[in-house]
């Protein structure tokens, strides 16, 4: 009896340290589904959460217990902002927006408390004189790892043989650091730009792109490095063999002082997804490092495919994140994505900005802003709204037409330093949605040592949050179902944001309003 009393009382204590507990939000009546939201984050215990409807805008702040304790409108804003994006500190957070007034564009910032309210007036960080009405943003602002530097960048396309980009270096109490205008060629006629990072140094990288025509493979690829000190900048032109780039991505390795290039490639124009491209160039060296390529073996292809053949088993693939390691290796995490309508199935030539995953840099003209390369031509994209799916189409269609969205497995792969592929993996799911994918797809959070993957899974016509680890050296761990699940909330995982070493919050559908769900593991 003394050995069952001690099992059954480490086995009650052991599912108490893992034990998961779901708090929801009571439904407001103005958190409608066509809302504009973002979860900031979690500042004195509490959580903020943005909220935009229309002309309205608001911070609303719960409590441990999902309470909604303050509801603060914003009305310092102007009547119709183009965005709304936020960096959050432990204590406060800015909040960065644009907007127009008669032909002035103006990026702003301002300084929110952990009560809701802002700190001072609102700083103007940049203008723009423009000739039209403008329909979206023109100024991107990113920001370093560590949150110590701001950059506030805009690239003029008037001219396409060559480029101006405009960029405001600021620090973390948005004083400015330098401001620099500076030309880049554009030699070929499909250029483009894209992939803008800022490191811990405030020092500048992007790509040049060129393909054979637009949405294309791109066939050349130049990496652009400026330092936080200089306005003039150094072009090196990556090596690339006889091979097609699809879906590029930059991530900034602070530690080792690198910047790593990932893309897909195909050894033919428009041809099936053969392998990794996997470039790394020095900083200090000012000089490219490494320049490989991993090709998908027979083995990877068939754990990734499913129900098309091994040869087109990678076609539908997009890169969602890439994870440095401290030793300079990486790993590369991908997911499955597509959609059909009633014209058919949709490849990734067919869709609008390539990657669902990706969105071309904010380009404008001070003429005429309908030249291909610019973002009024191709629609544009409100980055804010959740309902706009990440394919840049409305995540409500409306109308009789129906476009079914697939997310299916995530494939995850470790590299080296070197580029050799260590170990892979996948998740295998099947997941699909009419006229909006924000149900399907996937969240992330890193906690203990490992990275979780929660996603949904259909369950006896009940949808289930699943929950899958993956360990440091490549093995998955299949983690219990969520529990305290209320039937008549619908999780949006992809849009999950991580405020705590064990807890994030979720955003989830109960009767058409949008809730928001504390999820801690």
């Amino acid at each position: 009896m003394r050995v069952l009393f001690v099992a059954f009382f480490l086995l009650f204590a052991l599912s108490g340290t893992q034990a998961q507990r779901i708090i929801y939000s009571e439904p407001d009546r103005d958190d409608v589904r066509s809302m504009n939201f973002e979860v900031i984050g979690k500042l004195s215990g509490q959580f903020h959460i943005y909220k935009g409807y229309r002309d309205m805008h608001y911070v609303a702040i719960y409590d441990a217990e999902m309470r909604q304790v303050e509801k603060n409108r914003l009305d310092f804003l102007p009547d119709r902002i183009f965005n709304a994006d936020f960096l959050a500190f432990p204590d406060f957070y800015y909040m960065f927006y644009q907007y127009q007034k008669r032909n002035i564009v103006y990026c702003m910032a301002v300084k929110m408390d952990d009560k809701g309210k802002k700190v001072g007036e609102p700083v103007i960080m940049d203008t723009t004189d423009v000739t039209f009405s403008s329909n979206n943003r023109i100024y991107t602002v990113i920001f370093s790892e560590d949150k110590s530097k701001i950059l506030a960048y805009k690239i003029n396309a008037k001219n396409d043989k060559a480029h101006t980009v405009t960029t405001m270096l600021f620090d973390k109490q948005l004083d400015l650091l330098r401001k620099t205008r500076f030309v880049v060629n554009m030699p070929e006629r499909n250029d483009f730009l894209e992939e803008f990072q800022v490191d811990n140094e405030g020092d500048l990288v992007f790509l040049r792109a060129s393909g054979s025509a637009q949405n294309d493979n791109i066939n050349k690829l130049s990496l652009i490095y400026k330092s936080a000190i200089d306005d003039e900048f150094l072009i090196t032109d990556l090596q690339l063999p006889t091979i097609n780039l699809d879906d590029i991505r930059v991530k900034v390795d602070n530690l080792n002082k690198k910047y790593l290039i990932t893309s897909f490639f195909s050894k033919m124009r428009r041809g099936n997804i053969d392998g990794l491209y996997i470039a790394i160039y020095d900083k200090a060296g000012r000089k490219e490092a490494l320049n490989t390529t991993v090709l998908f073996n027979d083995n990877l292809r068939a754990e990734a495919k499913n129900e098309t053949s091994i040869k087109t088993a990678f076609n539908d693939f997009y890169i969602r994140n890439v994870i440095l390691r401290k030793d300079g290796g990486f790993i590369l995490t991908a997911e499955s994505m597509y959609s059909s309508s009633r014209g058919g199935q949709l490849s990734r030539w067919d869709l609008l900005y390539g990657s669902p995953f990706w969105s071309p840099a904010d380009y404008y003209m001070w003429g005429n802003p309908w030249a291909w390369n610019s973002p009024w031509a191709w629609g544009g994209m409100n980055s804010m709204n959740w309902g706009l799916s990440p394919w840049g189409t409305p995540g409500g269609m409306g109308g009789n037409s129906v476009t079914r969205f697939y997310a299916d497995n995530v494939a995850l792969l470790g590299f080296d330093a070197s580029g050799k592929l260590e170990w892979s993996n996948m998740i295998r799911k099947s997941q699909f949605d009419d006229n909006t994918d924000n149900f399907i797809g996937f969240g992330s959070v890193v906690m203990g040592g490992q990275i979780h993957f929660l996603f949904n899974v259909q369950e006896k016509r009940t949808m289930v949050l699943s929950d899958q680890s993956l360990t440091p050296d490549g093995q998955l761990i299949r983690n219990p179902t969520f529990r305290n699940i209320d039937k008549g909330h619908d999780f949006m995982p992809r849009h999950a944001k991580q405020v705590g070493a064990r807890q994030l919050i979720m955003p989830s559908m109960f009767r058409n309003f949008i809730c928001f769900a504390k999820i801690d593991l």
